[in-house]
């Protein structure tokens, strides 16, 4: 068998602008995923939210939930999270990701909590947020605010 030129070309032997084409597309191929893929490594890099305090606890609930009187507000020692009395309802803020969820059950099941070494850890009962660690001083409440057993 005679070497014929489309032979030569399959065997790599001949350089044809179909050849350069095809390389100049996979070089810029191969740039444009590289693009890609640091831009999105790029994007998940996120600053966490600094840790809570009384007045960022308080703004976070007034807008999580809207029309809602705090009866009682307790912060985390290490600002990850705050529990809060609203009526008959337990307002929960925790740490989750690089951000605060909010939650509400009821109060009676937020005095029921189990508190162990300086943490009370709250069920949900929720997919997306399943359990609350909040590092608090003491547990149940102990102090000047009013009805909080209710």
């Amino acid at each position: 068998m005679t070497p014929t030129p489309v032979r030569a070309q399959l065997a790599g032997r001949g350089r044809t602008p179909l050849n350069q084409a095809l390389f100049t597309q996979l070089a810029f191929s191969g740039l444009a995923v590289a693009i890609l893929v640091g831009l999105a490594a790029w994007a998940s890099i996120a600053k966490s939210a600094p840790p809570l305090d009384d007045d960022r606890a308080r703004r976070i609930l007034g807008e999580e939930f809207p029309g809602k009187t705090l009866d009682g507000l307790w912060v985390a020692v290490d600002g990850m999270g705050a529990l809060a009395k609203s009526g008959g309802m337990a307002l929960v803020l925790c740490r989750l990701g690089d951000g605060f969820v909010a939650r509400q059950i009821p109060w009676a099941q937020a005095l029921a909590a189990s508190f162990k070494d300086g943490r009370i850890s709250i069920d949900l009962t929720d997919v997306a947020a399943p359990r609350a660690v909040i590092a608090l001083p003491s547990w149940p409440p102990k102090g000047p605010q009013k009805n909080l057993a209710a």
